[in-house]
């Protein structure tokens, strides 16, 4: 990936293992702490910068990278055609014959070796090369300063609502949101932040809380998610666990199941016998009285 200063054709690049909207902002990172802000980006209309429904424009919706740059007020230009940001097309296809070479010679095989040989001196050397003065004097460049929490603006953000017992849910993980408590909280909208550095971070407005992972059973949502068989089963798994001093597995049976002592067919309303005892279990299989219906014998209809 490339960013070149329009002004003076100087370069920054780095290697990537992938084109995704957090390398985008590394690399973005990497320009603010070298340079500081830019009035503005000239980008493609490529997704990461331009929010799309099935390759259609959506105007007024906003992409991860394009938020980041709004809150650093730093305008986002988005060219219509490749041609038109010729400047980093051409610079592509300089980096591909001549950093190849590069990269041969010095038998870099893997991505820390090849943005290794980038930090050691051949960026300082195409910059020292290839770089020209500004026609006007002066940096229009901006301090980044401490008004802007770089690290907050330069994630992933998503939006999630905070349950009644103070938990979030995010990608099929659950959170406990610790004390201190703000009010309007619990029920509210909180931001969750996925960090350059891995680390996640939740915001309630202007505060960020403290949480801790949970882990979270299916059978302990109770009636909004049915049991399975095997939670069902005698002596099978309680929802929340044994604590100390309570009945074991087998002392106790789940509430779904009521052992049938070898009989069928009895519902809970039905009184139970102790011990599954009561004289139906000595009674074998039903047979029908010898008068009964069942017994006699078929008559076919007579034909009028």
């Amino acid at each position: 990936m490339h960013m070149i200063d329009d002004a003076t054709s100087r370069l920054l690049a780095r290697f990537y293992d992938a084109d995704t909207v957090l390398n985008h902002m590394d690399l973005l990172l990497r320009w603010l702490q070298a340079f500081g802000r830019p009035l503005a980006l000239y980008t493609d209309r490529h997704s990461i910068f331009e929010a799309q429904d099935k390759g259609q424009a959506l105007a007024d919706a906003e992409t991860q990278f394009g938020r980041a740059l709004r809150e650093l007020d730093i305008q986002l230009i988005r060219a219509h055609s490749p041609q038109a940001k010729g400047r980093v097309e051409r610079s592509f296809g300089t980096a591909q014959d001549r950093v190849v070479k590069e990269m041969r010679l010095a038998k870099v095989k893997t991505i820390v070796q090849a943005n290794a040989l980038l930090d050691d001196g051949l960026l300082a050397k195409h910059n020292r090369l290839f770089s020209v003065p500004p026609r006007q004097r002066g940096d229009a460049h901006r301090a980044v300063g401490t008004a802007f929490n770089v690290a907050a603006i330069l994630s992933l953000q998503e939006q999630r609502t905070v349950a009644n017992d103070y938990t979030v849910r995010f990608e099929n993980r659950h959170y406990q949101l610790d004390k201190p408590i703000y009010p309007g909280e619990r029920g509210g909208k909180v931001v969750i932040e996925v960090r350059l550095d891995g680390s996640m971070a939740i915001r309630f407005g202007a505060h960020y809380l403290r949480y801790h992972e949970i882990a979270w059973r299916r059978e302990a949502l109770g009636g909004s998610a049915p049991q399975t068989p095997r939670s069902l089963a005698p002596g099978g798994p309680t929802p929340g666990g044994e604590e100390e001093g309570a009945a074991s597995a087998k002392e106790v049976e789940p509430s779904g199941v009521q052992p049938t002592g070898g009989r069928s067919g009895r519902t809970s309303a039905e009184s139970y016998p102790p011990d599954g005892g009561g004289e139906d279990n000595k009674q074998g299989p039903y047979r029908p009285a010898a008068d009964h219906p069942w017994r006699r014998g078929f008559r076919p209809k007579r034909k009028v």
